[in-house]
């Protein structure tokens, strides 16, 4: 019984992360139509790449580690390809330092864990010192919510952090932590306990943001209403004889003082999903390459 729950257990996240895997495909639609990485960072692809590769190995070595293998296979072909992409249409200096780090990271680092965990490390340790490198490597990852979250308290607006690249994180990191507990594996609950809570605490920050961000927007809107009905105003009078004012009888004034109804909450659809989703935890950190996606639809600043 337990072990066909894990199984579905498994299954379940499998589909949740091989969404959050399909997610740049936003991004590098825009990339290839425009032959270019504008404001993009590669190192959250290079990075990603290794973290899935090392977990794919991870779940070759582990006993019953079918769903770990067939996620992290997955997310790694993605990955490749979107680093593959990305270094054809970057800038030729870009494209030179991100090479370096591929050679670095998803071939040096990757192959010299293989290599020790094969032919140093036997038995039960070499799991043990693979799972305690993902474990490693997934924590360092996780860093980049802080980084949104600390943006998102500073700016006082939610536009920094997408809505459903944080909720699926969240349930992302809570299917894969009951699965840990399930099959009883520390290694893959460690990092996904503590992405729980990032997620739990990115989404305590959305709400709380969401509303002061609406709230500043009425407030904006509404000031910039008033001074336009004082300009027409202004307009609608002309100097009397006496060098008082009287209202223009070829005006008139339809518009009142009033604040304008408060805008409407944004929707999101399956589209916006995906979208939201297409900027990765690094991103986050440039509200450069998050104005330049505008087109898109992937911001959530409004142009009045």
């Amino acid at each position: 019984m337990a072990a066909s729950l894990s199984f579905i257990v498994g299954i379940i996240g499998n589909v949740i992360s091989i969404l959050v895997f399909l997610s740049p495909i936003g991004t590098f639609r825009r990339v290839v139509k425009k032959k270019s990485t504008e404001n993009y960072k590669g190192l959250p692809y290079i990075a990603t790449l290794l973290s899935t590769s090392l977990w794919s190995f991870y779940g070759l070595l582990k006993p019953d580690g079918f769903l770990v293998v067939t996620v992290n296979a997955a997310g790694t072909v993605l990955q490749f390809i979107y680093v593959a992409l990305f270094l054809i249409y970057a800038p030729k200096k870009t494209k030179v330092q991100h090479v370096k780090l591929v050679a670095a990271l998803d071939i040096g680092f990757l192959g010299g864990v293989i290599v020790v965990a094969l032919l140093a490390i036997h038995g039960s340790l070499r799991l043990t010192f693979v799972g305690v490198v993902c474990s490693a490597f997934s924590l360092g990852m996780y860093a980049a919510p802080l980084s949104a979250m600390r943006m998102v308290i500073k700016s006082k607006s939610v536009e920094f952090m997408p809505f459903f690249l944080s909720f699926f994180l969240f349930l992302n990191g809570g299917v894969w932590s009951l699965y840990s507990v399930l099959v009883k594996d520390y290694y893959i609950a460690v990092p996904n306990v503590i992405g729980l809570g990032l997620g739990t605490a990115q989404l305590v920050v959305y709400t709380i943001y969401k509303n002061k961000s609406i709230l500043k927007e009425e407030q904006e809107e509404g000031s910039a209403h008033l001074v336009k009905a004082a300009d027409i105003e202004m307009q609608g009078l002309d100097e009397d004889e006496d060098g008082g004012m009287k209202k223009n009888g070829n005006r008139s004034l339809n518009k009142g003082w009033s604040l304008p109804k408060p805008p409407l909450s944004q929707h999101f659809s399956v589209n916006k999903f995906i979208k939201a989703l297409s900027w990765g935890p690094y991103e986050l950190r440039s509200a450069s390459a998050l104005e330049s996606d505008d087109d898109n639809g992937i911001t959530a600043k409004h142009h009045r």
